[in-house]
């Protein structure tokens, strides 16, 4: 069976990779159409060798829609709801409905079953929270997981092209000797680390922290899971990485960790310290598993281990996620990965 289908928010930096996984992943499309704000309408975007001209969003009409892939942001629920109303099975990108006890939240290696139960939309986590629980999940399947304390390295991908291009033009401003230019974010992030993601919010939590506590523990089902999360925008143009601390309910050996990670569907470990083995962000770049490495004994809690993880946020933390939660709601099966 084919799907027509819809990806609103077409010509943003999650839209171009929702195009590359849809055709690396061989997704049956019977028929595609592409929206975007109405600055970009009437564009063209290729995909399979046929261009497509871009529909202003605000006007598109979702009848005989199948599948609608959303990453047009939280501003534009409205859209999303609409196009469920006609019946699409709406994948949303957004933070606009992962908090909403109506709409499932789904990581497909980890509550698969979740967006099954949809009710026309389901939600695609933050970047972060998806590459943590990939590897959460199967070690809280083996050894219930008492306190998690997890600080992210965010790429600035995770900002869109306007912070990729800022990031560039400050790199080529200091090679100049000219002033760097900030528009993006609060300070220059080239040659430097900014621990504030997205803004801040209660308790002076910033907003994406907040989405790691709250996002893992519903997609855990551990809603009093205790979870502490630092963000932090790196220049690094691809693949958020985060160094995690996992604290268990009973003593668990670095050798079991592996064991289980090295089973977990969407995990590959890379760990071999005397090869100097260990994950980086250009190694997950381009790639659908989070890397998994340096996994070792917290030597202050004998119940702890410390691990550090890296995924690609476009692919796994964004485009791959939601098309896999299509795949798994409607039954497709995937095609070739990349």
């Amino acid at each position: 069976m084919s799907y027509a289908v819809a990806i609103a928010g077409a010509t943003g930096v999650v839209g171009q990779e929702f195009l590359r996984v849809l055709e690396q992943r061989a997704f049956p499309i019977q028929s595609l159409r592409l929206m975007a704000s109405a600055r970009s309408a009437g564009k063209t975007v290729a995909y399979g060798g046929v261009d497509h001209v871009v529909e202003d969003l605000a006007q598109a009409d979702f009848a005989g829609v199948d599948v609608a892939f959303f990453s047009a942001g939280s501003s534009q629920q409205e859209h999303a709801r609409r196009a469920a109303a006609q019946g699409a099975l709406v994948v949303d990108n957004s933070s606009a409905f992962r908090m909403d006890p109506d709409v499932p939240l789904v990581v497909p290696e980890v509550n698969a079953d979740a967006g099954r139960a949809h009710q026309g939309i389901v939600a695609n986590p933050n970047c972060s929270t998806i590459i943590l629980v990939v590897v959460l999940a199967p070690l809280e399947a083996q050894a219930r997981i008492r306190r998690v304390v997890v600080s992210t390295y965010q790429a600035v991908s995770g900002s869109g092209a306007a912070a990729l291009a800022e990031l560039e033009s400050q790199a080529q401003a200091e090679r100049d000797g000219s002033p760097l230019v900030t528009e993006v974010y609060p300070a220059p992030i080239h040659a430097n680390v900014i621990p504030f993601v997205q803004g801040f919010g209660d308790d002076a939590i910033t907003t994406e922290e907040w989405k790691m506590v709250r996002e893992t523990r519903r997609i855990l089902d551990r809603p009093e899971l205790a979870l502490s999360a630092t963000c932090v925008r790196v220049p690094v143009r691809r693949a958020h990485s985060e160094a995690v601390n996992v604290e268990f309910e009973r003593e668990v050996s670095p050798d079991e960790v592996r064991a289980w990670l090295a089973d977990a569907p969407g995990v590959r470990v890379v760990d071999d310290p005397a090869a100097l083995a260990f994950p980086t962000p250009r190694d997950a770049s381009d790639g659908d598993d989070v890397l998994v490495g340096r996994i070792r004994t917290d030597p202050g809690n004998p119940r702890a281990v410390d691990l550090w993880l890296t995924g690609d946020q476009l692919r796994k933390g964004a485009a791959l996620n939601a098309v896999q939660i299509a795949e798994a709601v409607l039954g497709v099966e995937a095609g070739a990965a990349s």
